[in-house]
This record gives C-alpha cells, sequence and structure tokens, in this order.
C-alpha cells in the first residue's frame, strides 16, 4: 500500500464551515454527550451488514468497501457508529450512486468538494458514517493504515481510547468539534506508522 502523506492540522470547526459542508446548511447539534463504549465483538457483523447492504445498492459501482474506524479495531472503545469507506470513480458525479444509497436507507449529509471529493451519508439498523471517496484517496488510505496499525499495536489503541475518552467528556456542541480534536493524537499514530 501507498504511504500518504501525514494529513494537514485540522481546520477550526465554526458554523460557517460546518453550513458550507453539511447538506442543507443544517447545523447538526450533539443531542447529549458522546457516548464511548467498550468494544463490542458484534461490530464486524453490524459492518458486513452495512457491506451487503451497499454492494447489492451500487454493484460495480463500489470500486472497494471498507470497516474503517475505531469499531474497525478489536479492543477499541468507540462510538456505535460503523465507519464505512465506499471508494467511487468519481464521488462528485453523485448520479451514479447516490440514488442507489438513498433507495437502500441511506441519507445524505455531508459534501466536501474542496477536501478529496468526500461525501458522507448517515445509515441506520446500526448507525453508520458511509464515506465516499475516489480511487488512491490520501484519506481513505490513512484510515487503513490507522486501522491496521492500531490492531497490532495495542499501547497506541489505547492511548487513542483514552484522548477519545477525554474530548467526550469535554463540552463540545457539533460531532465534528469531536472529530477535529482527534487528530493531534491520529498524527501522531500515523506518524508511527512511518507516514511523513
Amino acid at each position: 500500500m501507498r504511504l500518504p502523506p501525514l494529513p494537514a492540522p485540522a481546520p477550526p470547526v465554526t458554523e460557517e464551515w460546518l453550513r458550507e459542508r453539511n447538506v442543507g446548511g443544517v447545523l447538526p447539534r450533539l443531542p447529549g454527550p458522546i457516548e464511548i463504549v467498550a468494544y463490542d465483538p458484534s461490530w464486524p457483523a453490524a459492518y458486513a451488514g452495512h457491506e451487503a447492504r451497499i454492494r447489492a445498492a451500487l454493484g460495480d459501482v463500489a470500486l472497494a468497501i471498507e470497516h474503517v474506524g475505531s469499531t474497525a479495531v478489536p479492543g477499541l472503545a468507540a462510538k456505535f457508529r460503523i465507519d464505512v469507506d465506499v471508494i467511487v470513480a468519481d464521488p462528485g458525479d453523485e448520479a451514479a450512486y447516490l440514488p442507489a444509497l438513498e433507495t437502500a436507507g441511506y441519507e445524505l449529509k455531508v459534501r466536501e468538494p474542496d477536501w478529496y471529493d468526500h461525501r458522507c451519508l448517515h445509515g441506520t439498523d446500526p448507525a453508520a458514517n458511509v464515506h465516499i471517496f475516489p480511487p488512491d484517496c490520501d484519506e481513505h488510505l490513512r484510515h487503513l493504515i490507522l486501522r491496521d496499525w492500531l490492531r497490532t499495536h495495542p499501547e497506541d489503541r489505547d492511548r487513542y481510547a483514552a484522548e477519545k475518552h477525554r474530548i467526550a467528556t469535554s463540552t463540545i456542541t457539533y460531532m465534528a468539534e469531536y472529530a477535529s480534536q482527534k487528530s493531534a493524537v491520529i498524527q501522531a499514530i500515523l506518524r508511527r506508522a512511518g507516514l511523513t
């Protein structure tokens, strides 16, 4: 696998920044504190359900489908929300995949043409974030590298879990703030995994 560069520092999370990216300009305020739970061995099966639903909806349009994020790392505490990366030829060509995913029960929430042409859809039963990226995308590769590193380095897995617990108990209004505040520990772990 190609080693991508380290990610750029996370931008400040402002209401204007959120409005630009969230579909419909909606500001997605957290309904309450973020709940980080112990690893659940049922998470791989929950991912498999989403993978099957996405594969049935997209067929060959999905060039790759991967379980990423904390629920993909055995032993790692996480929010119970399955993260799925889906690679398509051109995320900007929403007509090629979005109607099929919407029919399968996924709802477009985020559109970021200036950041790898990323799209994020939400799914349910159980909750999921479905990230759409183009082929050979640096961010998708970082997701895979972080996942695989944490699976084999328990000290970094535990360090990451502790930071997630710390952030979850802080005062934040938007999920994007939680993601942004994790970027420093993620960068440090990716650096140990060989990224520069």
